[in-house]
């Protein structure tokens, strides 16, 4: 159904909907792993090995600016996408990178004099730190260093 959606709105702001674009569309449609461009381009590339980076690249902001996913700025070498535009905040693993949502509000009181000439309109928290496989990873690899 969001596919559905996504499809109507791209074709209601008068974009062609070409065979590449819909393929970019189906690749994002419930997908949770926050991907980049590269990653987008490299799965779609299988089904249209003539496919350019840019037409990647220039869906995706037609997709952001027109508010159908979000850009991430997450990842310090690379932007990621997710296209659950829902309000929710990410937890990030600083060793793999993967990224996992978080759907539960969070009270954050900003001082009235902090935004007195400010009018806040939303808010995204990030939590950092060592995704299970990793932290599993860390304490095998910490017990070879002991032996």
């Amino acid at each position: 159904m969001v596919l559905k959606k996504m499809i109507d709105r791209y074709k209601a702001i008068g974009l062609k909907m070409t065979p590449q674009r819909l393929a970019i569309l189906e690749y994002l449609d419930g997908n949770r792993e926050h991907p980049s461009a590269e990653d987008i381009y490299r799965h779609v590339k299988k089904r249209f090995p003539t496919m350019s980076r840019a037409t990647v690249y220039n869906t995706l902001e037609t997709l952001r600016k027109r508010g159908l996913i979000m850009e991430l700025s997450i990842d310090p070498m690379k932007k990621r996408y997710d296209p659950n535009i829902e309000p929710h905040h990410h937890l990030i693993c600083l060793r793999c990178r993967n990224v996992l949502d978080v759907f539960m509000e969070f009270d954050v009181s900003v001082p009235e004099e902090a935004r007195k000439d400010f009018v806040i309109l939303g808010n995204h928290i990030e939590f950092y730190g060592l995704c299970s496989k990793c932290r599993n990873a860390s304490h095998g690899e910490a017990r070879n260093k002991e032996a």
